[in-house]
């Protein structure tokens, strides 16, 4: 099987190579970045993969360009259901990348993380397939999460401290003061 998989960043991408590549799927990388602020937060994340592809010899392709305002648009006033509305956008660009590359599947490895909502993942990543005529590869990966954990640490990745989105910062570091105040 030929795979694109969307990789968010390296860490989360080593349990779901490891056992992709044991299966004997072929799979090439594709890193989307509007998602990821700030812009500085999005070329940590762009280096460790890059240096985390060369080291395991994967080709990856690196989405062009920056689009902020495009997403901070899309998730404006859906702020409660911006997950859904981010999980579309990355899957939505993977699946037409891989319908373009004559790709068998696609996945992600959103799929990794025992904090994103699998069921959305998969019903969207169904979904979007679907429309666009390529099939969505779920597998649960969330089974490999401390070793994909303990890998990345002893490979010395950085490993970032929110899902990616500026919402998703503010929720990761601003705390109401005992007041109240927001």
């Amino acid at each position: 099987m030929k795979l694109l998989l969307h990789i968010c960043c390296a860490p989360c991408a080593i349990y779901p190579m490891d056992v992709l590549r044991q299966d004997g799927v072929s799979i090439t990388g594709f890193f989307y970045k509007h998602n990821i602020h700030p812009y500085t937060e999005c070329m940590k994340r762009q280096n460790t993969l890059e240096e985390y592809a060369a080291h395991i010899n994967l080709h990856v392709i690196y989405q062009k360009g920056y689009d902020l305002e495009g997403f901070l648009r899309k998730a404006a006033f859906r702020e409660e259901n911006r997950c859904a509305v981010c999980y579309h956008d990355r899957l939505n660009a993977t699946a037409g990348l891989a319908a373009h590359g004559k790709f068998d599947a696609f996945s992600t490895t959103l799929l990794y993380s025992k904090f994103q909502r699998h069921e959305l993942i998969r019903e969207i990543g169904e979904s979007v397939g679907k429309t666009i005529g390529i099939p969505f590869l779920y597998q649960d990966f969330r089974l490999g999460w401390k070793t994909g954990i303990e890998e990345s640490r002893r490979m010395g990745m950085y490993r970032q401290p929110y899902c990616g989105c500026i919402y998703s910062e503010k929720e990761r570091y601003f705390k109401p003061d005992a007041g109240g105040m927001k």
